[in-house]
């Protein structure tokens, strides 16, 4: 949204990058699922006394143990698996985040998407010949059309089932202001939109005693084509990708079971998994 506004000075967006996960760690280990997260540095690996330990002071903030995230990954949609692929996939911005899952998420935006799209077999070929990928920038459009988004995400393979996936816009209206609006776009169960556009609660599988949860709800895949109803071909906007999965127990869920200790009332013991995709920019069209 600032890149928006920024764009509307500068006439460039100086913040149009791409998503990816990291993890911010100093242990050089890869271990950033909830049920082996060995913290952010050797001061903080697992023990019983970790979630209460401090890990930084700002003035009158105080951060402890429990309050980091266990995260993150940086997918990349490359043509192979070369340096020069990955290097090349990153550029372009064809990447996404997740916050420690490993799901797949593809995401494409066009003008002529249709419902029957989310169905096919092989997303990726319909993404790429009808449309652009994450990070990319939406062709000019007919007149009167409004641009329509193929969503595609599937769970970890070892992991827990999707909840839900949403799009995320951000826009800049003609006073220059910048605006956000999260649409749900493909959901688990049988649920429904309420009048305002929001969607309820799919309900837990977690649980805390044991550090557990099952696969009892959920999807294991969801898609959708979904078309911006909002759209005004005069504003500048962006769309991304969220895919959430059901709730699973967070690491401080797991060091409380395996170390039997209780931990503080404050302390969250349930997280939701979730991917970002790199954004699709739309810029309106500048007349003769």
């Amino acid at each position: 949204r600032l890149g928006l506004e920024l764009q509307a000075q500068l006439k460039i967006n100086p913040y149009r990058f791409g998503m990816i996960g990291s993890t911010d760690s100093h242990t050089s280990l890869s271990a950033v699922q909830e049920d082996n997260f060995f913290g952010k540095h050797s001061g903080v690996e697992p023990g019983p006394d970790r979630w209460q330990h401090l890990v930084g002071k700002a003035g009158e903030k105080v951060v402890s143990g429990w309050e980091q995230a266990s995260s993150g990954y940086a997918a990349v949609w490359a043509r192979e698996n070369t340096r020069e692929a990955l290097w090349d996939a990153i550029k372009r911005k064809e990447v996404y985040a997740t916050t420690g899952s490993r799901m797949t998420v593809r995401f494409y935006g066009g003008w002529g998407f249709t419902g029957a799209d989310a169905g096919h077999p092989d997303i990726a070929r319909i993404g790429y010949s009808q449309g652009v990928p994450m990070g990319g920038k939406l062709p000019p459009g007919s007149k009167g059309a409004a641009p329509s988004f193929l969503v595609a995400a599937s769970k970890d393979a070892i992991g827990a089932n999707l909840d839900r996936v949403q799009i995320v816009k951000g826009w800049l209206d003609a006073q220059g202001s910048s605006h956000e609006k999260v649409y749900e776009v493909s959901w688990a169960g049988s649920r429904r939109l309420d009048s305002d556009g929001k969607l309820p609660p799919l309900g837990s599988s977690v649980n805390v005693a044991e550090a557990s949860w099952e696969n009892s709800i959920g999807a294991p895949q969801l898609t959708a084509v979904w078309q911006d109803p909002d759209f005004d071909a005069t504003e500048h906007a962006f769309y991304y990708a969220r895919v959430l999965e059901i709730s699973t127990p967070r690491w401080t869920a797991y060091d409380a079971r395996r170390y039997g200790i209780k931990m503080g009332s404050e302390v969250p013991m349930v997280t939701q998994e979730r991917a970002y995709t790199s954004p699709i920019w739309y810029t309106p069209t500048v007349a003769n």
